[in-house]
């Protein structure tokens, strides 16, 4: 699934930029309590990860699970937040919307024996070629040029 970002959204992807998406999911448990998320080197190219839900999986026993993130804070710091916490007889499940990090992002189940699964979208942003933007750009200075130049009106004279 991808698309064209024609606005400026929170994350500083702007409107020359191509946005793609695709699922992300990952399961946390006693055997595996982490995964971390990580993107290519690629200097055109950001990653961004955005968390939609947070659910226990079968098996899960009746104890929390509490599931935190590791993400970089707005100063270049890495910074641990709990997100969920997640019981199987009040708590299975939680949405938490559109929550974007960008990577790398390490998801780590900090208690519990899970299994949870965390789901949401894995987002790429690409800057689009020169070429397209510019060939947009020569279009609109056609149809200016087509345009017929406003003359200012006479004025009549009294007699």
């Amino acid at each position: 699934m991808s698309f064209l970002e024609d606005e400026t959204s929170d994350s500083g992807v702007d409107s020359r930029s191509r946005l793609e998406s695709y699922v992300f999911s990952c399961e946390l448990s006693s055997e595996v309590p982490f995964y971390t998320f990580q993107a290519d080197e690629d200097e055109d190219v950001e990653h961004f990860l955005e968390l939609r839900t947070i659910c226990l999986g079968d098996g899960a026993k009746e104890e929390n699970n509490v599931v935190e993130v590791t993400a970089m804070n707005h100063q270049g710091k890495k910074i641990s937040v709990p997100v969920a916490n997640l019981n199987i007889s009040c708590l299975p499940m939680v949405s938490l919307g559109e929550f974007e990090l960008m990577a790398p992002v390490t998801l780590r189940l900090k208690s519990g024996s899970g299994p949870v699964t965390v789901s949401g979208l894995h987002l790429v942003a690409t800057e689009n070629e020169d070429s397209e933007i510019s060939d947009d750009d020569d279009d609109d200075d056609v149809s200016e040029e087509e345009m017929p130049s406003v003359k200012p009106a006479k004025k009549k004279q009294k007699v």
